[in-house]
């Protein structure tokens, strides 16, 4: 088995935690879990069906109903 060592934004972190607490695992075992499902899983042919359903105009309708406020402070482009 290898060692990774990955830098994550801290609520992501936090987040993968609490997953791994729900689950009774480490957190360690909850991402070599997560890996194997994706290594293992439906994979880039999945995603590929995924993205031929969706449509610039169902994207758009979505982001239409996003309210229009400006950005709280920090998060400007």
């Amino acid at each position: 088995m290898s060692t990774v060592s990955v830098h994550l934004p801290d609520a992501v972190h936090e987040k993968i935690k609490e997953l791994a607490d729900r689950e009774g695992v480490s957190v360690d075992q909850f991402l070599a879990a997560a890996a194997e499902r994706l290594a293992s899983g439906p994979g880039v042919e999945y995603l590929e069906r995924r993205a031929a359903r969706g449509s610039m105009e169902k994207l758009h309708g979505i982001l239409d109903r996003v309210p229009h406020v400006p950005p709280d402070p920090g998060d400007e482009l």
